[in-house]
């Protein structure tokens, strides 16, 4: 992802909240594969482990995914033709390359040229671009694989039933009464646990992008503020809302670093 500094977050507190309001991440992997892509991508919703006391790590994503899927399939054919020693004690496999993921904020749209009421009249000098926010993640992920290995099960039984609280809770707002996965039959349940694999994320680097016009001179940034309101939109609401919020923000920095 290019950061230029004036869109980039690199607030940590901020980047984990981010993933936990959109959890749906793309999973994209780079596997020496005889039979698949060696390029691939699923979209995938994770759990987010955040660090309570050791500083120095960045956190922990959680995730499964479908046999099925042809990027696990990548997975299992990589865990099974490791040499041995290469696979963990516990059944599971550890990827030798990084993997990234990418989560990508619900408001984002194409900007007009016809927002930018400042250099617009002035010059001409302007041209279309698209507003958006995402996180990126990297990270050494490790593959809960083996169906008849303890660990496997384990996890997929914590990772299932802590995703489906996440996404009830505060996802759904279904704080009183919200859909666990003891409510449906157990023996259904088991089935479909031998239908997916585990996949567990240690993070290594984390960087967000928003960028919402923070580049602009202070009359095209209210420009485009008045622009997406006055489309009359829930979208047009929320990137105006974040485009000022944004813009305050650096101006905010910015007032910091010259005091």
């Amino acid at each position: 992802m290019y950061l230029r500094d004036v869109h980039a977050e690199k607030h940590i507190p901020t980047l984990y909240q981010f993933i936990k309001e959109n959890p749906l991440g793309l999973l994209i992997t780079a596997l020496d594969s005889k039979t698949f892509q060696f390029l691939q991508s699923s979209h995938i919703p994770w759990v987010l482990d955040t660090p309570e006391d050791d500083k120095t790590k960045l956190g922990t994503l959680r995730g499964h995914i479908a046999r099925a899927n042809p990027q696990a399939k990548s997975f299992t054919e990589v865990a099974k033709e490791a040499r041995e020693g290469q696979n963990n004690a516990d059944g599971s496999h550890s990827l030798t390359r990084d993997v990234l993921v990418t989560f990508n904020g619900p408001a984002h749209h194409y900007v007009t040229p016809k927002f930018y009421t400042e250099t617009k009249p002035a010059s001409g000098k302007v041209v279309p671009t698209w507003n958006y926010s995402a996180v990126q993640v990297y990270g050494r992920a490790t593959i809960f694989y083996d169906t008849k290995a303890e660990s496997t099960h384990t996890f997929l039984n914590k990772q299932i039933r802590d995703l489906t609280n996440h996404n009830e809770v505060e996802i759904m707002g279904n704080k009183e009464k919200p859909w666990v996965v003891e409510d449906a039959p157990e023996s259904y349940v088991e089935i479909l646990k031998k239908a997916i694999l585990g996949i567990q994320i240690e993070i290594s680097d984390i960087g967000g992008k928003w960028k919402m016009s923070q580049e602009l001179p202070e009359g095209d940034q209210q420009g485009v503020i008045n622009g997406f309101a006055k489309l009359d939109t829930e979208l047009g609401k929320d990137m105006s809302e974040t485009v000022k919020a944004r813009c305050t923000k650096k101006e905010a920095k910015a007032h910091v670093v010259r005091d």
